[in-house]
């Protein structure tokens, strides 16, 4: 449709049509308590691509759970305020997505289990559930509630231990809480991240990757006429 209004409108006018076009898109985002820009899942994408990381997690029909307009991939909705609440996903059926991505949203939930049981439950067996999370060492740059940066953050994350009460070792934790899953990585991502002053906000990448599978035997079994 874009291409088809380019075509015959004429150059001033399509301009024009352009700004009126974003600037009610920006509203509608700033309107729900977000502005349409580049976060997180922009500022990864370089890296990604280079790792191949689309290629591999990102292939069929995803949904990106509070993508704020900052979009995964083309081939994924996304899910924020105005579709419901992003530990439920209340109507979206089980098993219904290839891939299931999260960024900078599992620090705002009350329950981390639910949300986790829940984005695993939409997912497909034998697809991807993708974590993206702030590091509590590169971003918080301290051990206890309440976030510098963020008032809304309920719980802070590092990759390998748990540390109470407010930080949660999120590789032992979604061993603990998923089943039929493997951990095909886990890391920390700081490209271009050079901050470490915990008084100033921290620059490029500073959270934490999880790429989780499900286990194709997690697929329910047929039961035939008996």
């Amino acid at each position: 449709m874009k291409t088809l209004l380019k075509s015959v409108l004429p150059g001033p006018l399509w301009d024009f049509s352009k700004k009126i076009y974003y600037g009610a898109l920006t509203a509608k985002y700033r309107t729900l308590g977000r502005s349409l820009m580049a976060a997180e899942t922009s500022k990864a994408r370089k890296r990604r691509l280079r790792e191949g990381f689309f290629d591999k997690y990102c292939v069929g029909k995803g949904i990106d759970i509070g993508y704020g307009g900052d979009l995964l991939a083309k081939n994924c909705i996304g899910w924020d305020y105005e579709h419901g609440d992003a530990q439920y996903l209340h109507g979206v059926p089980d098993s219904s997505y290839d891939f299931v991505y999260a960024s900078h949203v599992l620090e705002h939930m009350v329950s981390v289990e639910t949300s986790l049981k829940n984005w695993w439950r939409v997912l497909k067996p034998g697809g991807y559930l993708i974590i993206f999370i702030p590091d509590r060492a590169l971003y918080e740059k301290k051990a206890t509630l309440p976030s510098r940066w963020n008032p809304d953050h309920k719980h802070f994350f590092q990759l390998n231990s748990d540390e109470h009460p407010d930080t949660i070792g999120i590789v032992p934790f979604v061993e603990r809480t998923l089943t039929d899953s493997h951990i095909e990585y886990a890391k920390e991502c700081s490209e271009g991240h050079t901050i470490i002053d915990p008084n100033v906000h921290s620059d490029g990448e500073f959270s934490l990757e999880l790429v989780i599978r499900k286990n194709i035997s997690a697929q329910p079994k047929a039961h035939g006429n008996r």
